[in-house]
Order: structure tokens, then sequence, then C-alpha cells
């Protein structure tokens, strides 16, 4: 089956289903499996420790697949940024016609960007951002949700509300992010107003995706409520799996006295994160994931994954279409 939509004309996908860019997950197998199943599998640019590496993973991950994929590259203002420059510089060379950008900063590399011909899918989490990218010449908004894993801002806006808002203001098309892991989701997204979805923690539970065992059994043991919301007190905030040392965090940020970075630092430190992947401790360290870990039930291969979202989306279309007469 092929679904249609403006945003499968702007990827060359057979599905308009996009990898999210997650950090660590986001190498070259998981990107092939991905774009192999029919969506557009995305490489994350920072997981790769230099410009240099992520050339040569973009060179490993087109050995595993002759379909479209793109590249995620989340850009803030930090003390020691990465050099930016130069993976935007690698990105270009290689030849890659997808990039998925977050972060105020990645405005800065637009120009640049178009100017080698690259589709830009930018992720936002507010309509007055999202028509901001627009008018600078991104060719698709990616619009996150307040279920999402990772950071969804501070304005607690959940997709319900959020993606038929910037379906209604924007021009360009609108992918649904963040609470999508199924069929239904897809249908959900499409009623909204959405033209394709991006998924990042239901890929964590794929067959494919770099993860231990243990970490991938966590999020289907896991329910709805069972993330939590750190940094909310340094207005950072970002959506983690329950565990013991998320849950130490938030009760450090609760404290009368306040909190600061500095306070809470050794527990949500990249390396920790990394650690705990890595060895399959889901108390580790933090664990990025999603409030879609209620609907995650198993392990499927990226193939299974997608032809069963889309015979259940297409399923659930045609029944709701026959509520009316």
């Amino acid at each position: 089956m092929q679904v249609r939509t403006r945003v499968t004309e702007l990827l060359g996908t057979r599905y308009p289903i996009i990898q999210g860019g997650m950090q660590w997950v986001g190498i070259a197998e998981m990107a092939a499996a991905v774009s192999n199943a029919g969506g557009l599998g995305m490489l994350t640019g920072l997981t790769q420790p230099t410009p240099q590496a992520l050339g040569q993973e973009i060179d490993r991950c087109r050995a595993m697949t002759d379909q479209p994929f793109g590249v995620n590259m989340t850009i803030f203002p930090t003390i020691k940024p990465p050099p930016y420059d130069e993976y935007i510089d690698v990105i270009i060379a290689k030849g890659i016609k997808v990039v998925e950008t977050a972060g105020n900063k990645a405005l800065d590399y637009f120009p640049k960007l178009k100017d080698a011909g690259i589709v830009i899918i930018h992720k936002c989490v507010a309509v007055r951002h999202a028509l901001a990218a627009e008018r600078m010449g991104v060719d698709a908004i990616s619009i996150d949700g307040f279920e999402c894993a990772g950071h969804p801002g501070e304005e607690d806006v959940p997709g319900l509300v959020l993606i038929p808002a910037a379906a209604a203001a924007l021009k360009v098309p609108v992918i649904a992010s963040g609470g999508i892991g199924d069929g239904r989701g897809m249908a959900a997204a499409f009623a909204l107003g959405a033209e394709g979805v991006n998924m990042g923690t239901r890929f964590c539970a794929t067959q494919e995706a770099p993860l231990h065992p243990n970490i991938k059994q966590a999020l289907i043991d896991g329910n709805e409520r069972d993330t939590h919301l750190i940094f909310r007190s340094l207005r950072n905030t970002a959506r983690v799996l329950k565990n013991s040392v998320s849950n130490e965090v938030v009760s450090i940020e609760r404290r009368p006295e306040g909190c600061t970075f500095e306070d809470i630092r050794p527990l949500v430190a990249g390396i920790r994160g990394k650690a705990a992947l890595d060895a399959g401790d889901p108390n580790g360290g933090i664990v990025t994931a999603g409030i879609v870990i209620g609907l995650i039930h198993d392990i499927p291969s990226c193939k299974e994954l997608l032809e069963r979202m889309v015979s259940e989306c297409h399923a659930r279309l045609n029944t709701t279409a026959a509520f009316f007469s």
C-alpha cells in the first residue's frame, strides 16, 4: 500500500512516517531499517562525536539502503558548542537531501541548507515559531506536542490542539510529532490536518533499535503515567522515563529552597545516561521517553511496525467514515 501526501512527495518515501532524531539511537542501522521499511530514517548528527564521523556514518547508511534518509541537527546556543558549521558542511558535501532541524539557532543555517537544495523539516513546539520558520523557507514543520519525549517546550499544549492549530496557520505540510505510536495515532493526525507523522519513542522499541533489550522492555512495561518532566524549574523541560534517577531529579527540583543545574548535574549527565543505555540499566541514568509508552506492547521489526500502522490507519479512517450517512 502506498500513502500519498505532500510529505511523501517531498521526501520520496512510500509512507509519510519519519523516524525522530534520537540521541544515541539514530545510527546507520536504525535509519536504514526505517527507510527500507518505507519511512524516512534519520541519522542523529550529534550522536557522532565529530563531523568526520558523521560523514562515515552517512556512508555506512548508504551501504545499507538505497532509499531516502536524512540527518537530524539540533542546534542550541551553548557555552561550548559543537562545530555546527562543520557538521553542516559534511551534510552538504555528502549529498544529503533531507535535514531535520531543531533549536532556535538552527535558523542561522537555513540559507546555507536551502542553497544546497536540501529539504528542511523544522521541529517546533509552538505555532508562532513554526510561522517564523515557514517565512524563512522551510519545506515542512514537525509540530511537537506536549506528549513528546525530549523537550516539549514550556507552554504545555498537547497535540489535539497544537496539530490543527499549526495546520490551519501554515501553508507548508505539517508533520505530527509526540504521542504517536500506532495507526490510530496516525489516523488522528491526518484527521487533525497533518500530512505525516514523526515517531521517536516507538522506534526505540523495535528490533533494529540499537538499545539493550532491558531498555526496550522498560518501555513496554511502562504505562502512560510512567514519565517525568524534569528541568521544569529551570525552564528547560524534558520528558523522560520515570525511574530512580528521574525521581531524584524531580524531588530536588521541588525543594522549597529551589534548585540550580549544578544540584542535579551528576544525575542528568549525558555520559551517565549513555552508560545506562549501554549497560541495559533502566535505573542507571536518564532515559528519554514519551507518554506513548502507554501504547507500546511489543518489539516488532521496523517493517512490521510501519506496515501495521498503515493498515490500521487505513482501517480506522474507513471505520470512522462509515459513521456518516
